[in-house]
């Protein structure tokens, strides 16, 4: 059986107030899905992006106003979202304390580009199910998002 904890899983500081950790996904040895856990701090913000697989959120905490494509809605604890692959989507935290969502995506290998660069790399690619971590910055011209 392939497992994770999510209470117990390392959590990576990538934007103000966003921490996010990826609990499963083809490197963990799914071969159809993977996970990402978000954690934001009051006032946080996931940036707008778009991903190669559909994604269901599950706010397992707190409250979120996601956008996704020209659709926003206030998401309370146990909502859940789809997100269509390629889809512009992004949420931020409105409640009064910190937001965790869960995030399952409908492929093992996904990539993530954000319209903006983020963290200490500057970067806006992100492959989650690589065999190890992998967050590119983009050359040229900004990606259209949406």
């Amino acid at each position: 059986m392939i497992s994770a904890e999510l209470n117990a899983t390392a959590m990576m500081q990538i934007g103000d107030g966003l921490r996010v950790a990826f609990p499963l996904h083809s490197a963990t040895g799914t071969g159809d899905s993977a996970t990402v856990l978000m954690e934001l701090d009051q006032y946080g913000i996931l940036p707008e992006h778009v991903d190669s697989a559909e994604e269901l959120l599950l706010v397992l905490e707190g409250e979120i106003e996601a956008t996704v494509g020209v659709e926003t809605a206030a998401l309370g604890e146990g909502a859940i979202a789809v997100v269509p692959a390629m889809v512009s989507h992004g949420f931020r935290n409105i409640g009064a304390g910190r937001a965790r969502v869960l995030g399952f995506f409908s492929s093992s290998a996904v990539v993530s580009t954000f319209r903006h660069p983020m963290g200490p790399d500057a970067a806006q690619v992100f492959v989650i199910g690589a065999p190890f971590p992998v967050a590119l910055p983009l050359q040229g011209e900004p990606v259209p998002v949406g």
